[in-house]
C-alpha cells in the first residue's frame, strides 16, 4: 500500500493492524518508515490491504496542485475502503483544506510530526501489549527493495525558491547529528544494504544550521560537515549516492572522494534552469557560465561523474529565447540524466505574486517535448562511452528472459538500467562485473562471464 492499497482482505488480524499509503518524495517515504517501525515495535501489524486494516495512515505529498489532488484523492478513497484514516505529510499542514472535503478523519498532522501520527493510532487502535524492541530488525522498517535504502541527513530547507512552498510545509533546515546519521546508515549496512541514497532538501548545506557541530562516533569527532559525513559513509563498505546537491564551492571536495573510490561517481544537481533572468525569478544562482565551468572541474577530478539534474520549463515569463538558453546548456553541460517538470501554479508559492505573463499550456508541452528529445541525444551520447567496458552494476530484479541491475551512474526510479543476459546465480541485491555491450537511449546491455 505504498502508492495504492488492494481492496481485497488476507485474514482477520488478531493483533491491531494497520495500513499506510505513503505518496510524494523520497524524504516522505523515509518518513513513513520511521512511523511503521515505531508502530512495528509496540506490536503493531502491516495490512496490505484496507479491509484488512483497523486503521490508515494516508502520508500526503502538497508540493504541487496535482501533487495536492493526488493526496486528496488517496484520502478519499482510504475513507471510502476503509472509513478510519489518519492523514499525515505535507499536505496535513493545511488541516482545513482536508477538513473541508473530508470531516471525519480521525486525525490530521502536519510532516515530520511522527509522534503525532502515533499519539493517533494509539487513540484509533490501542497497542495490544507493551513493545517488545525484537518484533522490529535493527535497520527498522523499510519500504524499498532490502538492498537499497534512503538515509535522510536533515529536514526542512534555507533556501525560498518563488516555485516551491516546502520550506513553509517542513520549516527551515534541521540537520542530524553525524553520528546519528552514521549509526543509522551502519545498523543498515550490516543488515544487507548494497546502497544508500543520501536525501534531504538540500544535501550540501547539511550541518550549516548547527555550525557543522561535532558528535562521537567511533571514539572520535565527527563534524556535521557534507564533505566529512560523505567521507564516513565512504568507509561503510556500501555504494554511498549523493541526492539534492547544490553547486556550492566545497562540492569540489566531494567530487575528490569520488575519485578515490569513496562514494559513487554521481550527482544529483537540481539546476531547475539555466538562462539568468529566469532563475532570478525563481530566486536561485544565476550563472551558467558559472556553472558550466564547475562541470568541467569536476569531471576533471573525476571522469567518469555522471550528472543528473531537474528542470522546469514553462516557468511565468520564459521567453523562447531562455527557453533555447536552457536547450544550450544542457548539451554544453552534457547533462546525463534529466528529469522536466512543466511548470505548475502552486498554492502558497511567491511565483504567483510575481506579476509575470504565464506560459500557454500549448507552449508548455512543446517545450518539454523539445526538452526530452534533446536530452535524449545528450544521454545516448554519454551512454556510448561504456560499451566495452566492464563496470560493477547492482542487481533490481531477476527474471526468466532478462537480469535488470543499475550501474554506479544510475539511481532507482529516476534513471536508466543495465539489462543483463540471464545468467546463473544471479540475485537482487548482489553487486557484479558486466560487461556492456549495448547503450540505448536511456539505457545498457550487457552480459556478466
Amino acid at each position: 500500500m505504498t502508492k495504492s492499497a488492494s481492496k481485497k482482505s488476507t485474514k482477520a488480524a488478531k493483533v491491531p493492524t494497520i495500513g499506510i499509503v505513503s505518496l510524494g518524495c523520497p524524504k516522505a517515504l523515509v518518513d513513513s518508515e520511521r512511523i511503521l517501525t515505531h508502530l512495528r515495535a509496540e506490536g503493531y501489524q502491516i495490512s496490505p490491504s484496507y479491509d484488512g486494516a483497523e486503521v490508515v495512515i494516508v502520508n500526503t505529498c502538497g508540493f504541487l496542485d496535482s501533487a495536492r489532488d493526488e493526496s486528496l484523492g488517496a484520502i478519499g478513497e482510504a475513507m471510502a475502503e476503509n472509513g478510519k484514516v489518519i492523514v499525515t505529510g505535507c499536505l496535513g499542514a493545511e488541516p482545513d483544506v482536508i477538513r473541508e472535503k473530508f470531516p471525519n478523519v480521525l486525525a490530521i498532522t502536519g510532516p515530520q510530526k511522527y509522534e503525532s501520527v502515533v499519539q493517533a493510532v494509539h487513540n484509533a487502535v490501542p497497542p495490544a501489549h507493551d513493545p517488545f524492541v525484537d518484533l522490529v530488525p535493527p535497520e527498522g522498517i523499510k519500504l524499498t527493495p532490502r538492498h537499497y535504502a534512503y538515509l535522510k541527513i536533515s529536514e526542512g530547507c534555507n533556501n525560498r525558491c518563488t516555485f516551491c512552498i516546502i520550506p513553509k510545509l517542513r520549516g527551515d533546515l534541521v540537520s542530524r547529528p553525524a553520528a546519528d546519521v552514521l549509526r543509522e546508515a551502519e545498523r543498515l549496512v550490516k543488515a544487507g544494504v548494497k546502497e544508500l541514497l543520501v536525501i534531504s532538501q538540500d544535501t550540501s548545506a547539511y550541518g550549516v544550521d548547527v555550525k557543522y557541530a561535532e558528535s562521537d562516533w567511533q571514539n572520535r569527532k565527527v563534524r556535521a560537515k557534507f564533505y566529512d559525513l560523505a567521507k564516513e559513509l565512504g568507509e561503510l563498505g556500501a555504494w554511498v549516492r549523493l541526492h539534492y546537491v547544490y553547486p556550492y564551492p566545497h562540492v569540489d571536495e566531494v567530487v575528490e572522494l569520488m575519485a578515490q573510490g569513496k562514494v559513487l561517481p554521481y550527482l544529483d544537481v537540481p539546476f531547475q534552469h539555466a538562462s539568468p533572468a529566469v532563475l532570478k525569478n525563481m530566486k536561485r544562482p544565476g550563472n551558467s557560465d558559472k556553472v558550466l565551468e564547475r562541470i568541467k572541474a569536476w569531471r576533471k577530478i573525476c571522469p567518469d561523474l555522471a550528472i543528473r539534474s531537474t528542470f522546469i520549463v514553462g516557468f511565468p515569463g520564459e521567453t523562447e529565447e531562455q527557453f533555447e538558453e536552457l536547450l544550450t546548456f544542457i548539451k554544453a553541460a552534457e547533462i546525463d540524466r534529466a528529469g522536466c517538470f512543466k511548470y505548475e501554479p502552486v498554492t502558497g508559492a511567491t511565483s504567483e505574486e510575481l506579476n509575470l505573463p504565464a506560459v500557454p499550456e500549448d507552449v508548455k508541452e512543446d517545450r518539454w517535448h523539445r526538452f526530452m528529445a534533446a536530452q535524449q541525444d545528450v544521454s545516448a551520447k554519454r551512454l556510448q562511452r561504456l560499451v566495452g567496458r566492464t563496470i560493477p552494476v547492482i542487481i533490481d530484479e531477476v527474471r526468466p528472459d532478462v537480469v535488470v541491475a543499475r550501474s554506479q551512474f544510475d539511481a532507482p526510479e529516476v534513471d536508466g538500467t543495465v539489462l543483463l543476459k540471464p545468467f546463473k546465480g544471479a540475485k537482487a541485491g548482489e553487486i557484479v562485473q558486466a560487461k556492456i555491450t549495448h547503450a540505448l537511449e536511456y539505457d545498457l546491455r550487457g552480459e556478466v562471464g
